[in-house]
């Protein structure tokens, strides 16, 4: 018993140092010698802040919270999660976090400045995306997760191809500082702004030296993809990670989509888990649950279909195959005598916990 506890603090310790490929290494020699298959393997489980975005917690009630529920990382995926941005705070924060055994991977909004959904907040992009970097490697993340904007940009002038030179020529400008902090761009497909293939152009015209991907599997499904082909697609390039179950199912225009814990869409997870374990075990699998609520995707209408012209049939065939095995869900209405706000913290909590508890009893996620 001792032996499995010392092993097991081993592994975590080693994840938390940021020693990615040496954790992958411990793994597959540990089920090597246990004479199992890769089925075995444990990936690392985490969340992202924004699943319970509700209750305004900080980056140390988030910690706290992490670690009561046994987990591995952590996604700050704003940078309105830290009381302040002065160096002896973000250092607290490492600290803490090193204490908790919990990986920090750190992030922030849109960083492309032609988008549609960009903020000058934090200045220019180049300069939010500066800032990024530095909060990153002061909090102890060797990733810094970002995106380019939404949906809405695939309908601008040129289209999203405009945005993704917009967004590449933003980030190398910041490439050097990237490099001298030791701190990878992870951009995510977000929101339906990117199809995979389209993130895989943005990086590699980046340069995958200091860009890679921020794999989200709920918002594949909003760029017509299945999320195991979007896991497929961006596993080599995959940084980081934004989680969640979807439901599709059939609609008068199209087809609607509604995100959901883990477990309680129409997602392959145990496909897509094996899939995981197979192409990027040591990655950490951060759930980012978003429910509540459908989007309808009217493919049926003439007018959908030009921001979306680049997309291969096969894709989209593969994507209305999940359409099928789903169904209707209805979306999340508070209960009746329970203040509005109130109901939303509870539920964005049951659901994550949902999800963690369904990640770790039927898909045997987790290094805890």
């Amino acid at each position: 018993m001792h032996m499995d506890l010392l092993n097991t603090s081993q592994t975590r310790r080693q994840f938390c140092q940021g020693s990615v490929p040496l954790l992958a290494s411990s793994l597959m020699v540990t089920d090597s010698l246990r004479g199992s298959s890769s089925s075995a393997l444990r990936i690392p489980l985490g969340f992202d802040n924004f699943s319970i975005r509700s209750l305004g917690w900080k980056a140390p009630q988030l910690l706290k919270y992490a670690s009561s529920q046994k987990l591995d990382s952590i996604l700050f995926s704003d940078l309105e999660v830290y009381e302040s941005l002065d160096s002896s705070y973000l250092k607290e924060i490492k600290q803490e976090a090193q204490n908790q055994g919990i990986v920090i991977h750190t992030g922030t909004g849109g960083i492309c400045p032609t988008s549609k959904s960009f903020k000058d907040k934090y200045g220019t992009a180049e300069e939010h995306l500066r800032l990024l970097i530095r909060v990153a490697k002061e909090v102890g993340s060797s990733v810094a997760r970002c995106y380019l904007g939404t949906m809405k940009d695939r309908y601008t002038q040129g289209g999203i191809q405009n945005h993704i030179t917009s967004t590449v020529q933003v980030l190398k400008k910041i490439k050097a500082v990237a490099l001298n902090a030791g701190v990878k761009i992870a951009v995510e497909n977000h929101a339906g702004d990117l199809h995979s293939r389209e993130l895989i152009e943005l990086i590699e015209r980046a340069g995958t030296d200091y860009v890679g991907a921020t794999l989200d599997s709920g918002n594949a499904t909003w760029t017509l993809e299945d999320p195991v082909d979007t896991l497929r697609n961006l596993a080599p390039y995959a940084l980081s990670s934004g989680i969640r179950d979807s439901m599709l199912w059939k609609s008068k225009r199209g087809v609607k989509v509604q995100w959901t814990a883990m477990g309680e869409g129409c997602t392959d997870l145990h496909t897509f888990v094996s899939e995981w374990k197979r192409l990027c075990p040591a990655l950490p699998m951060q759930l980012e649950i978003i429910s509540g609520f459908a989007k309808e995707f009217p493919y049926l209408e003439s007018t959908f279909w030009p921001p979306y012209s680049t997309f291969l049939a096969k894709d989209f065939s593969r994507f209305l195959l999940i359409s099928q095995k789903g169904e209707e869900i209805k979306p999340f209405i508070s209960p009746d005598g329970v203040e509005k706000k109130v109901a939303q913290q509870n539920y964005q909590l049951s659901q994550l916990e949902k999800s963690i508890s369904y990640c770790r009893n039927k898909l045997s996620l987790g290094l805890q």
